[in-house]
């Protein structure tokens, strides 16, 4: 419950709550992911993990397509935005031998992080 803890936003028992709803429809997605990112699905609070690592993502995904510079962007900022997004995507990345692999292991993240906020949203 740590990682949910941390979840800048999110309540951290419907955070719970959600997770375990969305691992009943998507748990094989989240094995998936893990299995494709190395991670190993009997280490603690992997589901955790990939949950982080998919709204991270998430956030990346709409910082990169909508980017609106305002007045407090800072060059600094900017660059670590993209730091982070090519991270996250080099994780992804990982092992994978062409751009369908990649691109099937990043429409998993978004449509979990989506899905997820979708649940949180109407246990709000």
């Amino acid at each position: 419950m740590v990682i949910l803890d941390n979840l800048h936003g999110y309540d951290p028992k419907k955070a719970r709550e959600s997770l375990d709803m969305l691992l009943i429809d998507r748990g094989n997605e989240f094995k998936e992911l893990a299995n494709g990112m190395k991670i190993p699905t009997t280490s603690k609070n992997w589901e955790e993990n990939i949950l982080k690592f998919c709204l991270d993502f998430n956030v990346c995904f709409y910082d990169v397509i909508t980017k609106v510079e305002g007045p407090n962007d800072t060059t600094e900022d900017n660059h670590n935005k993209i730091h982070q997004c090519m991270t996250l995507i080099r994780q992804l990345a990982r092992g994978k031998t062409n751009m369908i692999e990649i691109t099937h292991m990043q429409n998993l993240a978004y449509t979990l992080a989506e899905e997820f906020k979708s649940i949180y949203k109407r246990l709000s």
